[in-house]
């Protein structure tokens, strides 16, 4: 443990298998499972749980008797109330993982992300750099999400178009979000589908098969509009 880490916060269970960096700051009640492995200058809030190992039916596609690599939080994550990170993960400098959310096992969020309040991501996700996932988005088991991602409030991706009728070896198919892609609040994104490169999903659409890099679409189904705008795209705000 670094000598400065914070362990004296009231209700604290660290295990003495975890690795704590200087000036990382604990609030009350916080478990951190064995592994895990916490950078320098983290703030780690109340009711965290950290390196939680996932409880899995003997049914479910991600069973395994591998072990879970540890839970690593690069320097300067904030992991805020009462979120659960899992062990097998890994999150990247500066990134916040808002109130209340949770990151399954495998997953890795990129750098200077944010993981809004109550957002799910799932286990097998790789969520890129500077990327926003808001309030209660919900990205599906192996999904991937690249950088400068925006994600709007309760925007869903799924996995499953059979709804667990798959055979037994059917692969799952999370969505793919291409870089700088823009997703509205409350849209869904049905399983394999692919947004482009800074397309544009608006709100409430539902998103059944590939978006073109640079299109706008809306509805349900999701239809082309038009293209996105030159003077919308990343490189005209970064």
């Amino acid at each position: 443990m670094g000598d400065s880490a914070d362990s004296s916060a009231p209700g604290l269970v660290l295990s003495p298998e975890a690795q704590v960096g200087a000036d990382v700051q604990f609030g009350a009640h916080v478990v951190v499972h064995a592994g895990v492995v916490i950078g320098d200058g983290c703030t780690i809030g109340d009711h965290v749980v950290l390196g939680k190992p996932p409880a899995l039916s003997a049914r479910s596609s991600t069973a395994t008797d591998a072990p879970l690599a540890p839970l690593r939080l690069a320097p300067g994550v904030v992991v805020s109330t009462g979120a659960v990170v899992f062990a097998g993960s890994s999150v990247g400098a500066g990134s916040i993982i808002g109130d209340q959310a949770y990151v399954r096992e495998r997953t890795t969020i990129g750098a200077d992300s944010v993981v809004g309040r109550g957002a799910g991501v799932d286990n097998d996700v790789t969520v890129g750099d500077r990327v926003r996932l808001q309030s209660q988005t919900y990205l599906t088991a192996y999904s991937v999400v690249e950088d400068d991602v925006f994600l709007g409030p309760c925007a869903m991706t799924t996995n499953d178009d059979t709804m667990a009728r798959k055979p037994p070896g059917d692969p799952l198919h999370g969505a793919v979000l291409r870089r700088a892609c823009r997703i509205g609040g409350g849209a869904v994104l049905l399983p394999g589908v692919e947004i482009g490169e800074e397309a544009f999903v608006a709100a409430g659409a539902v998103v059944t098969r590939d978006v073109p890099s640079r299109k706008l679409v809306w509805g349900v189904p999701a239809r082309v509009v038009r293209d996105v705008p030159d003077d919308q795209l990343l490189d005209r705000w970064a």
